[in-house]
């Protein structure tokens, strides 16, 4: 992943500290304000290749930075009773009188004026312009109604802006020599962010590696027209997994056959990718988002800009609570929902049944009660959910596999989420079969397939240095898809001693296991016979290493030390 390369590191790291020199030091909003810097780059290199691929096919493409924009304080109030005539008049006096060229708006434009120039332009023009871009009804516009950009300094500006290019000239560069076609821009930008301050992970503010994401993706396979949700999307990086799956299988579909794995061992192909008109529709329609935190929210709406999607559907909700009403709408949810411990009782949805203010055995029942049925979800918990004794803990994983077939169980070591946090996690991927309130006449599960990842192809320090192969990723995701062919009908004789298995839900179910769903639980160890050799052996051994070849009459003249304490030891042993 791009974490690892090095320039793009150094770039990212000079980027900080312009920020934290020039006055930004809180680290979400210095986030924030690259994040505008870097949807302004964006937009103008996405517009300038939508126009270059509709020259090429012939067809139709308005750019958005096409005419004159008149910002939206300009905008002479209409009473909706005005003549066809009078309205062509009124628009004429405002594009004459308040118009802005929004050719001045690219990027590509005024990153070529002076300093002073460029900050007041960018503050006065191009920033309403971006607020305003998808109209004054639409979601994005709400969402960045509150936002403001606060680059204090000229000089800050212009240095900013030049880092910025050379950071997508690295990220271009990366992508053609280690075939990452696919570039969640912000999402990589964010995450190197973070990962420069002490505060990171607070609150659950970290992002999940995109190998990760990538894996999941490939566990679920989600397809088109499927209705995918992350209700704690944070800057979008599962949608955007979603998405990038689903585009490299158009890809592949429509005959695209030279694809090669990326360094994580998956294909994946770039949102350049040839999309119907059509098909780019129901994918833009497919993916929702919500999180509770304003600022993710104008993250992740910009991310999934910055890949092509012009009017995602993220917005602010709490979905935990009462006042979030949706229920058995998803196909499809991907999440790593926040471990921040406990929320208000007051506030949790009554639909949630659980009895409990633990966000993370929260969310799972939020999952669920989000599902269709027949959906699916790969959700990413602590390892406390799936062995916690609690009533809570119970329900919940009794739940999981009655009400839900739950299919895997993947355990995580405790190094995939450094430098932010050390905590052990899973992954969960379950399909709702019952409903919350469908009496259950036949639990859902018949078996569950564990699998104990071991290595994920990153060191588990807070170095996270890429390590040759991949680890187990590509491992699980053949022997999941395979997991059917290669287990018994009753499972009782699958291999126990191996990292991955088969346990009848029997066997969970029993009032020995009680719904225990940790790997360690069900796998057998095997111990080895080791020869030591006797004591006394060891002993001489030690000392011959300490003073070499002595006589007895030498040795017994030693009267203090580490050679005088295994004589002892020797002379107790006889």
């Amino acid at each position: 992943m791009l974490q690892n390369n090095r320039e793009l590191k150094g770039k990212i790291d000079l980027l900080w500290d312009k920020f934290w020199s020039g006055g930004i030091s809180n680290p979400l909003t210095a986030i924030e304000q690259i994040t505008y810097l870097l949807f302004m780059k964006r937009l103008d290199e996405l517009d300038l290749k939508r126009q270059s691929d509709a020259e090429w096919t012939d067809e139709k493409y308005t750019s958005k930075f096409e005419g004159v924009w008149v910002p939206p304080e300009h905008r002479t109030k209409l009473s909706g009773r005005e003549s066809a005539t009078e309205l062509v008049e009124i628009l004429a006096h405002d594009r004459h009188q308040y118009g802005v060229d929004k050719r001045t708006l690219r990027w590509s434009e005024f990153k070529r004026m002076q300093a002073e120039e460029m900050l007041q332009h960018v503050q006065g023009k191009v920033f309403p312009f971006l607020k305003d871009l998808n109209g004054a009804e639409s979601n994005f516009t709400h969402h960045m109604r509150n936002a403001v950009f606060i680059i204090p300094k000229p000089a800050l500006l212009v240095e900013a802006v030049k880092t910025i290019d050379d950071i997508f000239e690295v990220m271009e560069r990366d992508s053609r020599e280690n075939g990452q076609a696919f570039q969640d821009i912000q999402g990589d930008v964010y995450e190197m962010l973070l990962s420069e301050i002490a505060t990171a992970g607070k609150n659950g503010q970290f992002r999940t590696p995109r190998h990760i994401i990538k894996l999941m993706a490939d566990l679920v396979q989600p397809q088109l027209g499927h209705k995918i949700a992350d209700p704690a999307c944070g800057s979008g990086g599962f949608l955007l997994g979603a998405y990038q799956y689903i585009v490299t299988q158009l890809a592949i579909n429509a005959g695209t056959n030279n694809l090669t794995p990326d360094e994580d061992g998956f294909v994946r192909t770039s949102v350049a990718a040839t999309l119907t008109e059509k098909a780019q529709a129901i994918l833009a329609s497919s993916l929702w988002g919500y999180d509770i935190d304003a600022t993710m929210v104008r993250l992740g709406l910009m991310n999934l800009m910055m890949h092509g999607i012009d009017e995602p559907h993220i917005d602010y909700k709490d979905t935990l609570s009462k006042s979030y009403t949706e229920e058995s709408e998803y196909d499809i949810v991907l999440a790593n929902p926040p471990f921040t411990g406990s929320i208000d009782k007051g506030d949790i949805n009554e639909n949630l049944q659980l009895g409990t203010t633990k966000t993370e055995l929260l969310f799972v029942e939020n999952i669920f009660r989000l599902l269709k049925k027949g959906g699916t979800a790969c959700v990413i918990v602590p390892q406390g959910v799936l062995f916690g004794s609690g009533g809570a803990f119970k329900t919940l994983r009794q739940l999981l596999v009655e009400r839900c077939d739950l299919k895997a169980v993947i355990t995580m070591p405790s190094g995939v989420f450094k430098p932010y946090a050390g905590v052990s996690t899973a992954i969960l991927l379950f399909t709702k079969v019952w409903g919350s309130k469908d009496k259950v006449t036949q639990p859902a599960t018949e078996k569950v397939w564990f699998y104990e990842m071991a290595a994920d192809g990153y060191s588990l320090d807070d170095r996270r240095s890429k390590q040759e192969g991949n680890g187990d990723l590509q491992d699980i995701i053949v022997q999941f898809h395979n997991r059917d062919s290669c287990s018994t009908a009753a499972d009782t004789d699958t291999d126990r001693t191996t990292k991955c298995f088969m346990v009848p839900r029997t066997e969970i179910a029993s009032e020995k296991n009680n719904y225990d769903l940790s790997h360690s639980r069900y796998k057998t160890n095997v111990f080895e016979d080791v020869h030591y050799d006797a004591p006394g052996v060891i002993l001489e051994r030690l000392i011959q290493a300490e003073v070499g070849e002595v006589d007895e009459m030498e040795l017994a003249r030693v009267q203090s030390g580490i050679v005088r304490e295994l004589l002892e030891l020797k002379g107790m042993l006889g």
